[in-house]
């Protein structure tokens, strides 16, 4: 099987200085866990909830919050993001992936086509679906 077969197809995309408030919403309104990072149409990063987590204070909506930690809502996705994902192709087979993913310490690869344009992107949930299902 290849990832085409099993990826998830629906992907947010996100800028480079768009604010962590911002991804943090996102996060919580569709509840995905990733989010890519484009730069005229390119894949250039990928930043997931555990990073937004990572960044923002704890104190956020708390009865302890200040300016500072507020503060930390304002820094832009080019501050935390990883750059130069690794990414698959669509015709990868699934172990490959998984391998890739074990090797790497990843939780995800962004999917791009034969032309490298963004097609979808592969979790673990997606490859633990996969092979319970299987």
């Amino acid at each position: 099987m290849i990832v085409n077969e099993i990826m998830t197809t629906r992907v947010f995309t996100i800028e480079m200085d768009d604010t962590l408030e911002q991804i943090q919403k996102i996060f919580e309104k569709h509840k995905f866990h990733h989010l890519l990072i484009v730069e005229d149409g390119d894949l250039i990063g990928i930043i997931s909830d555990r990073d937004v987590l990572k960044e923002i204070s704890p104190h956020i909506n708390t009865l302890s919050e200040d300016s500072r930690d507020r503060q930390t809502l304002k820094k832009k996705a080019h501050q935390i993001m990883s750059r130069k994902p690794i990414t698959v192709r669509t015709d990868t087979l699934v172990d490959d992936a998984a391998s890739i993913m074990l090797k790497n310490n990843i939780s995800c690869l962004p999917v791009v086509s034969p032309s490298e344009s963004i097609a979808g992107i592969l979790s673990w949930r997606d490859i633990l679906k996969f092979y319970i299902v299987a």
